[in-house]
């Protein structure tokens, strides 16, 4: 029952929530490396919104997009970007110091470029990528070989930068506090109990190594924050295996087959160190194409049985299964039905090709 448990926690095509923010608080980070497959991501989660609907969201500030764990950009609740940053962050950058040092950034570097930051972007102001890396150049600050990124990277961890709203298709740089406004603290405990809470409900059932790799903290961490969120959840045993879900976790129940098209990175599959109960080892491969790359993915019953690609063509939008084994009649009606879905986010008609 793992894989339909996680299909209702994840609310994957559910109508619970009304906002776009709510879904991203729900899940407590949503992986958004990709920025377009991280909108797909939430709009999987609210239907009936659309793309623009999201952006909108990310605009007026409710969303924020940042590197608040595993020194990977995820999407987060506006009020929870805080205090995420404080309780994840320190151990990315402890851990990114060796590669910054291997690229040349030292602690002087690192200050000029906060104080040169702070100065550029007050009073709400906003700068693409390029703007913020030719501000480090003017500066005397080189940005040759990727150190213009991971300078941004750092000093987002730290909670000083985050995206602002994009400028065309350039994503934004903006100083965080003023982005955001003020929000509640949260002391370290409070932190990793509403921590571990988020994760346990929203991706439950899951395991303890689940969440030491879903968070970044430390194991001893990890189970202090499972330990002090336990009020709240119940344990189920598997293969004497320990998974953790919300007390209150919806029932489990869809009218098969129901198919969904997964954005490449989407929670439900990187949101696990072990990811076996909903895709088969043996296709593991065929939705990872190297470097790091994970490919979009079809969900049927709560299982990857495929991947999928879309092409954008003039008015329409092209998509294309990859089936791991030919699908029946009826997988092949809901995956078109997924399709439509997908369209109607993209306010595009569809089009469905063969491999």
């Amino acid at each position: 029952m793992i894989a339909p448990d996680r299909l209702a926690n994840h609310h994957i095509g559910g109508a619970t929530f009304a906002e776009p923010d709510a879904v991203v608080q729900w899940m407590g980070l949503i992986q958004a490396q990709d920025y377009l497959g991280a909108l797909w991501a939430i709009g999987l989660r609210l239907p009936g919104v659309t793309e623009a609907d999201i952006e909108r969201a990310l605009a007026a500030r409710s969303i924020v997009r940042t590197w608040p764990a595993r020194g990977t950009l995820h999407f987060v609740a506006a009020q929870d970007a805080r205090w995420m940053l404080e309780l994840l962050a320190p151990r990315v950058i402890a851990r990114s110091r060796g590669r910054l040092q291997q690229v040349g950034l030292d602690e002087a570097t690192l200050a000029r470029s906060r104080q040169l930051f702070s100065a550029a972007l007050q009073g709400g102001k906003q700068l693409t990528r390029a703007a913020m890396c030719q501000l480090l150049e003017s500066a005397h600050i080189s940005t040759a070989g990727q150190r213009g990124i991971y300078i941004l990277g750092r000093l987002a961890q730290e909670g000083l930068l985050c995206f602002g709203a994009r400028e065309g298709k350039q994503q934004t740089f903006t100083l965080l506090a003023e982005w955001v406004g003020p929000t509640e603290a949260k002391s370290r405990a409070e932190a990793l109990a509403e921590l571990a809470r988020r994760y346990f409900t929203s991706h439950g059932p899951a395991t303890v190594q689940d969440f030491v790799w879903w968070s970044g903290l430390t194991t001893a961490d990890a189970r202090a924050a499972l330990e002090m969120a336990k009020p709240h959840l119940i344990q189920e045993a598997l293969d004497e295996q320990a998974y953790w879900l919300s007390s209150s976790a919806p029932s489990a129940h869809e009218a098969p087959p129901t198919a969904y098209l997964l954005p490449a990175f989407d929670e439900y599959l990187v949101g696990y160190r072990d990811r076996s109960a909903v895709l088969e080892p043996a296709y593991a491969r065929r939705t990872n194409n190297g470097g790091g790359i994970l490919s979009p993915t079809i969900l049927i019953a709560g299982r990857v049985v495929g991947v999928w690609k879309r092409t954008l063509k003039k008015g329409s939008v092209v998509i294309t299964p990859d089936w791991f084994s030919a699908p029946t009649a009826a997988q092949e009606q809901a995956f078109g039905r997924a399709a439509l879905h997908y369209g109607a986010f993209l306010g595009l008609p569809v089009t469905l090709a063969d491999k």
